[in-house]
């Protein structure tokens, strides 16, 4: 029986869970993880008896701008989370991190033991989430395990995050707007292979143990623009393709390069399959027919202001 907790933000739509509606083994409750009588009412009366927690805000523009509401849902949220999973005497805690908590990097590969630097309100939030949930191995044992993983691309994303944005914006005649140089380089996992990443986790990862789910596939931001105009423009020199660009001022900092060791979790038997090709052209074909699933989805087009922290 799977229970799906979420608390409907403006990157939410349940059109994006009608495939799985009617299942007999599934249920949706819209619920918010920062209300505490709410959740621990929850794990009470569903029986929880695994968790996997992915809520979290995430878009890094947003987080500095909005740098108090990322700490209030990312860190006491979670720390509300797993203190009633712990009370309740849950199995198995898995919590979702990112791969900005490290902090960016231009060659030094991290693994899991390497220190935790982030430099933006997102990641540190993440951060600090990451600390309450070890907590509650170190002295009580509970069985927590920490995901690290690369971006996640595919089809139902919200169209903030740059693959589906970048895609919707050239699908709707406009150009793609760039931090910066655009020179910055991020690995991109396919979300068919993250589940298969989690579902291993589940099954085989050990209690206290931190697990990054990485690839070997990185390219820059500017090279995934030009890439997606290609392909969804079909220009045929690189001025056409230049001309579908907008270099606007970057963020307040900007990692360049997250590159991760994930032996540790190939050697539980998980390694990413679907070739970028592949996964590409879907989520193409998907945004092509489904960007309308989110009533606000046209917000998510606009350029982000940059503003200095909101204190």
């Amino acid at each position: 029986m799977i229970v799906n907790l979420d608390k409907l933000d403006y990157c939410a739509s349940l059109k994006n869970l009608e495939p799985v509606s009617n299942k007999q083994n599934y249920k949706f409750i819209q619920g918010d993880i920062c209300d505490s009588h709410f959740v621990k009412l929850l794990f009470e009366v569903e029986k929880i008896d695994i968790v996997l927690h992915f809520a979290a805000q995430t878009h890094v523009d947003l987080s500095f701008v909005r740098a108090f509401e990322f700490t209030y849902v990312n860190v006491y949220g979670t720390h509300v989370l797993v203190n009633a999973a712990y009370e309740a005497g849950v199995e198995k805690f898995i919590y979702v991190s990112t791969d900005e908590v490290y902090g960016g990097s231009l060659d030094q590969e991290f693994d899991e033991s390497s220190p935790k630097q982030p430099t933006n309100p997102y990641a540190s939030s993440k951060a600090a989430a990451e600390c309450f949930v070890q907590s509650y191995w170190e002295r009580y044992k509970f069985p927590v395990v920490i995901t690290r993983s690369s971006n996640v691309y595919g089809p139902h994303q919200y169209p903030e995050k740059v693959i589906p944005k970048f895609i919707s914006l050239l699908q709707h005649n406009r150009k793609c707007c760039i931090h910066g140089s655009g020179l910055q380089r991020r690995n991109f996992l396919y979300a068919a292979d993250v589940v298969e990443a989690f579902l291993t986790v589940l099954t085989k990862g050990e209690p206290g143990e931190i697990y990054n789910i990485g690839t070997n596939f990185e390219m820059s931001v500017v090279q995934l623009a030009k890439e997606l105009i290609q392909l969804i423009k079909e220009t045929n020199s690189e001025s056409e393709t230049e001309s579908w660009v907008d270099y606007v001022s970057d963020r307040p900092h900007n990692d360049m390069r997250y590159p991760m060791k994930s032996e540790k979790i190939h050697s539980l038997g998980w390694k990413p399959k679907v070739p970028w090709e592949e996964g590409i052209k879907k989520t193409v074909e998907w945004y092509r027919k489904n960007f309308h699933n989110w009533k606000n989805a046209e917000k998510a087009l606009e350029p982000f202001p940059v503003q200095p922290p909101f204190m």
